[in-house]
């Protein structure tokens, strides 16, 4: 898995590729609550190159999503494709998540009011 992090304005990117398991997910779960504990508070995680998200990758998910709340941040998915979509849905996490279609789409969600 190759993920990447980028800061576009005052948004931390989070781009996953490959597959989000148990394998792996424990670091990307560190890697990410390093930037929040460093004072990131707007997310966006594009998983336009993720073919496969276990139960351990919605998690880290959900975690990022809940921190992000008590902190009064924001965090938005976008780019899923069918599959990862799936999952998501079956998890309930689409009710309570922010998701948009396109990672121009998803950024724009953040200029907007709460």
């Amino acid at each position: 898995m190759a993920n990447q992090y980028e800061v576009q304005g005052d948004v931390l990117i989070v781009s996953l590729e490959g597959a989000l398991n148990s394998m792996n997910s424990a670091q990307v779960e560190a890697d990410i609550q390093r930037r929040l504990d460093q004072g990131t508070n707007q997310v966006l995680f594009d998983l336009s190159g993720l073919g496969y998200i276990s139960s351990a990758g919605l998690r880290v998910v959900l975690i990022a999503a809940k921190r992000l709340k008590q902190s009064a941040g924001r965090l938005v998915l976008c780019g899923m494709h069918d599959q990862i979509r799936e999952a998501f849905e079956i998890s309930g996490f689409l009710n309570i998540l922010n998701v948009a279609d396109t990672r121009a789409s998803a950024l724009e969600r953040f200029n907007q009011v709460a």
